[in-house]
């Protein structure tokens, strides 16, 4: 009985995570859905490929994926030393440290884009790849910082004493004992730091300008036009580069996993 229950409680989970898909799927392969029909008329896949062939969603598409790995590579650069003193070190002015790290995550997202929008406007980033990068790691990399420090906060730093003891260099240490024992938390950041990226509206709206477009732009400006079945199909696109990365990054932990256990 209470296995039963289990299993109905997975099914009704499941089934409200997935019922979003399900309902853009309907909207972007369907024509002449109208209330109070409980299921479409006809089914086509005209609007899907319709969006799909537009030059503007691929480039956004493009460019959207190009600035997440940006953002998510930088992010992981700029974290990195951070995130070794903060999981590793106890100094005075630690918690400063991580309340000065998370402002940006509690000051409002407008007066940040606001900001930054002043700013990038002054030194020429504005309307730029660049500055649409830049502002983006803002809202990164407190989740990559913390990410990281919570597997330098358990890291044993005698395995890199011990390789330094048996002659291998600074490099090959970073290599092949540091980054190798921190695979799984910077896989989990770099996650993060894409997904941020990827999703990020208000910024890249600011900071754009209306040049830089990306997916999440084109949509909002979609939705505004009330096109259902437009609306679905980018919808669709705008999940699946996140499902990707879900799906790699999920093969990478269990990948990883099953070297250590193959090695003890």
């Amino acid at each position: 009985m209470k296995q039963g229950f289990t299993y109905l409680f997975r099914f009704l989970l499941y089934l409200i995570l997935i019922a979003p898909l399900l309902l853009f799927a309907a909207y972007a392969f369907s024509t002449r859905w109208f209330f109070p029909q409980p299921f479409p008329i006809e089914w086509t896949v005209g609007t899907f490929q319709r969006v799909v062939h537009d030059s503007q969603t691929l480039s956004s598409m493009v460019q959207g994926v190009g600035i997440a790995f940006l953002v998510s590579v930088l992010s992981l650069l700029l974290a990195l030393p951070a995130a070794r003193v903060l999981g590793l070190r106890k100094f005075r002015g630690r918690q400063l440290a991580w309340l000065l790290i998370f402002i940006p995550s509690i000051v409002p997202p407008l007066a940040v884009g606001m900001g930054l929008n002043i700013l990038f406007l002054r030194i020429g980033l504005a309307g730029t790849i660049t500055g649409v990068v830049l502002a983006h790691i803002i809202p990164t990399l407190p989740y990559t910082i913390f990410t990281l420090s919570s597997a330098f906060a358990r890291f044993d730093e005698n395995y890199e004493f011990q390789a330094l003891a048996l002659g291998a260099s600074p490099l090959q240490i970073f290599l092949k004992v540091t980054l190798r024992m921190i695979t799984p938390s910077l896989v989990v950041a770099a996650l993060f730091a894409f997904l941020i990226s990827w999703s990020q509206y208000l910024l890249t709206l600011l900071i754009g300008g209306g040049q830089i477009i990306t997916l999440p732009i084109l949509l909002f400006s979609a939705a505004s036009g009330g096109n259902p079945a437009t609306i679905a199909a980018l919808s669709l696109l705008f999940v699946a580069p996140p499902v990707l990365v879900l799906a790699f990054t999920a093969r990478s932990l269990n990948q990883h996993g099953n070297e250590i256990r193959e090695q003890y």
